[in-house]
């Protein structure tokens, strides 16, 4: 059984000299192991360290958050590595730590074989990914370290491609993320897997653990789905750091059931682009200069004409307004639907949207200006 203690300064784990057995398939896919109901008290949630002093060349940062069978499904890809178990660790970051989670950890613990050491870490902190990545890099013994996150499936020769980057000259590597779907997405997936197109991401990225002491790590300051591996990946490019593309170092990451609604919930995080465009000013525009689209602004002042014809009784105006109003929502809506879908899930998600996603957008993108004192709309 792995010793459970709180951060011990010297600590150790034996490897038994019997071959790691073949991974269950179930495992990969998700299956959770069987577990003991036990009730949730956060108290209960103890750091498990289990870990060597020599010999780890790479430490892989994997933030969680509540999620225990994708994190089973990553964990279970991560043990399979080809680079030797001796020659990297797993950093488990929890940021909302359950004792479900907790035993998942523990299940590959305890699994008899050569395993790679695994630290599982709950910090309760739901304050941004950037957040989870910083305590783990901080206490990682690997030279190298590499980020990515409960919902990918890194292939086999992951960290040994990575690894490979690295010819003493890299500073930093980028790996490449897939994204299959089975026929036409829909529009929330189809958002999504423009992550495949991301020049940086941080769910496949290494760095030399030196380099991230350098630049500070990441900028905690950036929201839940925010922009700090952007902002990380601009403030490499302006350290002219050398960044080793290492396009075999693939993750894949399965496109899940999207909520209805979620391109909504995601407006927030629109707010986060002022921060990047003030820190990044140059770099912002160059590489991403995502004004809101001009249908966007047509589509909201409409929208105050209206509420202001509609409460001062002017109809013309109102009617015009409301004339504006819908003919920009249904230019959206289109331009959504296309290359996409055509359930009634789909269509009927993109319609409701259409309408609210300009309003949202403006007020969020005010939010972000307001927030971080920058000219932004």
């Amino acid at each position: 059984m792995a010793k459970i203690i709180a951060f011990p300064k010297n600590s150790c784990c034996t490897h038994q000299a019997s071959k790691h057995p073949g991974i269950n398939r179930a495992l990969l896919d998700g299956a959770l192991p069987v577990i003991q109901p036990e009730p949730e008290h956060a108290k209960r949630i103890q750091p498990i360290w289990k870990s060597r002093m020599h010999g780890i060349l790479m430490s892989v940062v994997l933030p969680a958050r509540g999620r225990p069978g994708l994190l089973n499904r990553c964990l279970a890809a991560l043990m399979r590595q080809t680079l030797s178990p001796m020659r990297y660790e797993i950093i488990v970051v929890d940021t909302a730590p359950s004792s479900t989670s907790r035993k998942v950890v523990e299940h590959y613990l305890t699994r008899p074989g050569n395993g790679p050491c695994i630290i599982y870490l709950p910090v309760e902190s739901r304050d941004s990914p950037g957040t989870a990545r910083n305590h783990g890099w901080h206490i990682a013994r690997g030279t190298l370290v590499a980020f990515t996150e409960e919902d990918m499936i890194p292939c086999r020769d992951w960290l040994a491609q990575g690894l490979q980057a690295f010819d003493g000259v890299a500073q930093a590597a980028r790996g490449r993320v897939i994204m299959p779907t089975a026929g036409l997405p829909t529009s929330n997936e189809d958002t999504l897997m423009k992550l495949e197109q991301a020049e940086f991401a941080s769910v496949n990225c290494f760095f030399l653990k030196r380099v991230l002491e350098d630049l500070g790590g990441f900028d905690e300051r950036f929201g839940a789905a925010g922009r700090e591996d952007a902002d990380l990946y601009f403030r490499l490019l302006q350290a002219e750091a050398v960044i080793a593309d290492a396009p075999l170092a693939v993750v894949e990451h399965p496109v899940g059931s999207v909520p209805w609604g979620a391109s909504l919930w995601e407006q927030k995080n629109l707010q986060f682009d002022a921060l990047l465009r003030k820190k990044h000013p140059h770099l912002y525009r160059e590489k991403i200069a995502a004004p809101l689209p001009w249908h966007y602004h047509i589509s909201v002042a409409a929208l105050l004409f209206l509420i202001a014809a509609m409460l001062t009784h002017n109809l013309p105006v109102a009617m015009f307004a409301a004339f504006c109003w819908g003919m920009t929502s249904a230019y959206i809506f289109l331009q959504r639907l296309r290359g996409t879908a055509k359930s009634l899930f789909n269509i009927s998600d993109v319609l409701v949207t259409s309408l609210l996603l300009p309003p949202l957008a403006v007020f969020w993108r005010i939010v972000g200006a307001l927030r971080f004192r920058v000219g932004f709309i």
